[in-house]
This record gives structure tokens, C-alpha cells and sequence, in this order.
């Protein structure tokens, strides 16, 4: 009975209201003392809340000596607040939005171990359609039956995976300098794309480990660039896998002439 009253609280009853409808539904139709006695609430608190459910229309006076009372049947209420609170979020969903022209969608920072492997599961977790990974296998192990569950559930699985990395599913590009970035960050990283709708970046592991942290964002625009710079690794890894000798006659091992091109001879920075 205490959880049936909390919810109707939920529904904007107060706590006298809850006890009076529910005792009506106990018995009805019946006389103010009645509803009082079997509500275990004071008499006079109880002709102020029935006042109330009339003017709510979920009680009915009948026209009787003394005057009685008949409560609105359960489906009746539950189907008028399903309507009103379906009316509510249908305007909220159409005008909200507009109360700030350029509204942007949440970004949000992580930091912690626990905290960021719950997010990592939980954006899993919510996937739909396609999932985009770049993710060491140290940190591939602890993600892996959720990735398998989105799987199973007929997502396309795509991946990076960084240092001697395994899986039985999903598509699988093998990078081949984890160790060179992970020394050059200090630490390992994930990036994720989810749906063209959320994405995920940042460390999941560090050398300080105060330092672990990711950022979250439903921002399509970044969640499009996360996506393209998983898409340009996949390319890369693709081609030097099929055309390796070639690529290494023109710009040499590891494409260091191309990464001093870029960054310069002296960079320690690696990004592939």
C-alpha cells in the first residue's frame, strides 16, 4: 500500500489524497466518516480532501442523505494522467528545444577508472545501429562482452585495436606502433563512435593515474570527427598492411620521412 500512495504522489497527489482515493476504492460508495475510518485519517481532513478529488473530478458526490461518495475507476485515472503527462512531454519536446537558438548537445567530462569503464559500458550498452573503436587490448578485455552483446544483437562492429589485439568478431584493423604512442601519451587511449549520435575519447589508462580521463559528448559534429579519424586510421592500417613495401621505399620505416614532413624531425608526438 506505501508504494501504491508514493506513486500516487508521483502523479502530484499529496498523501491525504492518495489515502482517500484508495480507501473509496475499498469501498464505495460511502459517507465522509467511512472514507475517515478506513483511511485512518481525521475526519475534517478528510471532507477538505474530498473537496479537493470533486474539484479534480476523481471523486463523485452522490446525491444521497448523507451524501456519498464514488471514486473514478483506476484505469480511468491511469489513461487521463498517461493522456496529460503524454500532452506535457510532447510540448516540453517541441518547445524546449527553441528556448535557445544555438543549444548544443552535452559535453561532459569523466575522470576515474570505475567511473570511466561505466560510461565506456553504458554508451555500448545504448548502441543501435554501428559502433567505431579505437581501443588498446589491455582495455578490449573489459569491454569485450559488451561489445559481443552488441554484436549478437546485429550492430556492425569496427575496430582498431592497438598491441597484439585479438577478437572472434567484428571487423579488426591491427595497429602496429601501440607502443610508440602509448610512450609518446604516456598511457593508453580510447575513442568510440557511436550511431553518428554520441562519441567517447580520451585515456583509460595513464602513467599518473589521476590522469585517467574521457570526455562524453552527443555533440554530432565532434561525434563525426571522432568517426573520420577512426575511418583515416582504418584507411592507413588497410594500405600499409596490403602495400608495405612500397610505402616503405618511399617514405621509409614507420613513415618517419612522412611524419617529419608533418610534425617535424624532432617531434616526439605520435599519432599513427
Amino acid at each position: 500500500m506505501h508504494d501504491i500512495i508514493e506513486n500516487l504522489k508521483e502523479l502530484g497527489f499529496n498523501t491525504y489524497e492518495a489515502k482517500v482515493y484508495l480507501a473509496l476504492l475499498k469501498k464505495y460508495p460511502a459517507t465522509g466518516y467511512e472514507i475517515s475510518r478506513i483511511a485512518n485519517i481525521p475526519q475534517s481532513r478528510t471532507y477538505d480532501t474530498l473537496k479537493v478529488l470533486e474539484k479534480e473530478k476523481i471523486v463523485t458526490p452522490n446525491n444521497s442523505k448523507p451524501v456519498t461518495y464514488t471514486p473514478i475507476k483506476p484505469k480511468a485515472l491511469t489513461k487521463r494522467f498517461k493522456r496529460k503527462l503524454n500532452s506535457t512531454l510532447d510540448f516540453l519536446d517541441k518547445n524546449l528545444p527553441n528556448i535557445k537558438d544555438d543549444y548544443t548537445e552535452p559535453i561532459m567530462s569523466i575522470s576515474g577508472n570505475i567511473n570511466v569503464r561505466e560510461k565506456i559500458i553504458e554508451v555500448i550498452q545504448h548502441a543501435k545501429k554501428e559502433i567505431f573503436i579505437e581501443v588498446w587490448s589491455q582495455d578490449f578485455k573489459f569491454i569485450e562482452p559488451y561489445l559481443l552483446d552488441a554484436y549478437n544483437r546485429g550492430l556492425e562492429i569496427k575496430i582498431v585495436g592497438y598491441d597484439n589485439f585479438k577478437s572472434h568478431f567484428g571487423l579488426i584493423f591491427e595497429h602496429g606502433y601501440a607502443k610508440e604512442i602509448e610512450a609518446s601519451l604516456g598511457g593508453r587511449m580510447i575513442i568510440i563512435a557511436i550511431d553518428n549520435e554520441t562519441g567517447l575519447f580520451g585515456s583509460t589508462h595513464s602513467v599518473k593515474e589521476e590522469n585517467v580521463q574521457v570526455i562524453y559528448t552527443e555533440n554530432t559534429g565532434i561525434v563525426f570527427l571522432l568517426k573520420e579519424f577512426i575511418v583515416h586510421d582504418m584507411y592507413l592500417i588497410d594500405v600499409e598492411t596490403n602495400l608495405s613495401e612500397q610505402i616503405k621505399t618511399v617514405y621509409g620505416k614507420n613513415l618517419k620521412s612522412l611524419r617529419d614532413k608533418i610534425l617535424g624531425p624532432k617531434s616526439p608526438y605520435m599519432i599513427h
